[in-house]
């Protein structure tokens, strides 16, 4: 007999497209939840078209983007019109027997179809009902669509990412991937899986609200506090650290190593390797403040060392020191790191339409009781609409009485 995963039992209806909403659906389906896509006929969640890369199908013709697969393996896909009077019903007949929904529509843009939260939770008081916006419910700027590229913009991330000024190629900067869509998928799978224990706890749901612009505002972290701390707004260092030195890549022979100093020990430790018996003596840098201090001067002493080992040898003689250290990786060279498979962070799926396995990252979590699997890759366009609608235990009719316990997740 399979053992029940984590959110075994726990049923979760999916309004949700494009990332944060995917990202925080795909991890409740990697814990075990039944989640259960809601997708536009005929188009689906805009991502299956954010390509290339496409997919190929058995037949040769173009399948979805890659960017769908990433955020959406373990759920069934269901085709239905929402806009229409028999779409809106088959959704609340679907929340009569779920226990979580998760939307991403503008503020108030469900309100017209009946499927608001206050609407919703008349028929099913225990639903826990997710609302992922770019600012919120509430503040000025509410009803205004929000994307991660101007959220990296807005919420100060952009302002701290990038080559100083003055420096070659100096100008804020994005991250490589859309951090604030992940994140806020991350803080959205966290909010509801604490509703649903509290639904179970007391039969009550709630109302998640999850705003971009808060999330990226959370994300600053030490740079906030820093700010807060100082009155001094943090700017642009490319890629030194605010807070430690030295804490950045050095050059070798044969390209670059990141060294992660993280306190005084590991310094006199990095001078003893490098033989590099100046700094280790010198008072400016016996401590993480004098070294913030006097980075630029530390910083070039180092790279002078560095630059006449290669990085194989730089990196074994750190690791083996206990020096934090290593390379800058490809996408393609992390996957091919002997941690990387050893942690098996590739998973490989079959889906009968597609001429090929389908490649995703696995989740970083770790359970030792209820690990996670994965039964289902990201699925075709409407591949569930019949089985899940045609399921009796999937559907209620509106008014009948809310589905019993299924027991806390």
């Amino acid at each position: 007999m399979t053992q029940p995963q984590a959110l075994s039992g726990v049923r979760v209806l999916d309004l949700s497209r494009v990332l944060a909403g995917p990202w925080a659906t795909q991890m409740l389906a990697d814990l075990g939840a039944e989640v259960i896509k809601i997708e536009r006929p005929g188009i689906g969640d805009d991502t299956r078209a954010w390509g290339p890369p496409f997919t190929t199908k058995v037949d040769g013709s173009r399948g979805d983007a890659a960017y769908f697969l990433c955020a959406n393996r373990g759920k069934k896909s269901v085709e239905l019109d929402m806009a229409t009077a028999e779409g809106a019903d088959t959704i609340r007949r679907l929340v009569g027997t779920s226990d979580v929904l998760v939307e991403n529509f503008k503020v108030g843009g469900l309100a017209k179809y009946g499927l608001d939260y206050k609407s919703l939770a008349a028929i099913n008081p225990r639903l826990v009902y997710c609302s992922i916006t770019g600012f919120g419910q509430t503040g000025p700027r509410a009803q205004q669509a929000g994307y991660d590229y101007m959220i990296q913009a807005m919420g100060g991330l952009m302002s701290i990412t990038g080559q100083p000024d003055g420096a070659p190629g100096a100008e804020p900067m994005k991250v490589g991937v859309a951090v604030v869509d992940l994140a806020t998928g991350l803080y959205a799978s966290n909010a509801i899986l604490a509703a649903l224990l509290h639904a179970r706890a007391t039969g009550q749901g709630q109302h998640i609200d999850i705003a971009l612009f808060d999330v990226q505002a959370a994300m600053l972290a030490n740079q906030a506090t820093n700010w807060f701390v100082s009155g001094v707004a943090p700017t642009r260092m490319g890629n030194a650290h605010p807070n430690l030195v030295p804490y950045q890549p050095f050059p070798c022979s044969d390209g670059m190593v990141v060294i992660a100093v993280g306190n005084d020990g590991q310094f006199r430790t990095l001078c003893g390797v490098l033989d590099a018996g100046a700094p280790a003596g010198d008072a400016r840098y016996s401590t993480n403040a004098g070294r913030i201090e006097h980075r630029v001067e530390l910083a070039a002493t180092i790279s002078a060392v560095t630059a006449g080992w290669t990085m194989a040898e730089l990196m074994q003689a750190l690791e083996t020191a206990g020096v934090p250290c290593g390379p800058i990786n490809t996408v393609e060279q992390v996957f091919a790191e002997p941690q990387a498979i050893e942690r098996a962070l590739e998973v490989t799926q079959a889906r009968d339409d597609l001429s090929g396995p389908v490649r995703t990252v696995a989740n970083p979590i770790r359970l030792s009781a209820t690990p996670i699997r994965y039964d289902t890759p990201p699925p075709a366009l409407g591949s569930s609409t019949g089985s899940v609608l045609d399921r009796p235990s999937a559907i209620r009719a509106v008014g009948s009485a809310p589905p019993r316990d299924r027991g806390t997740p």
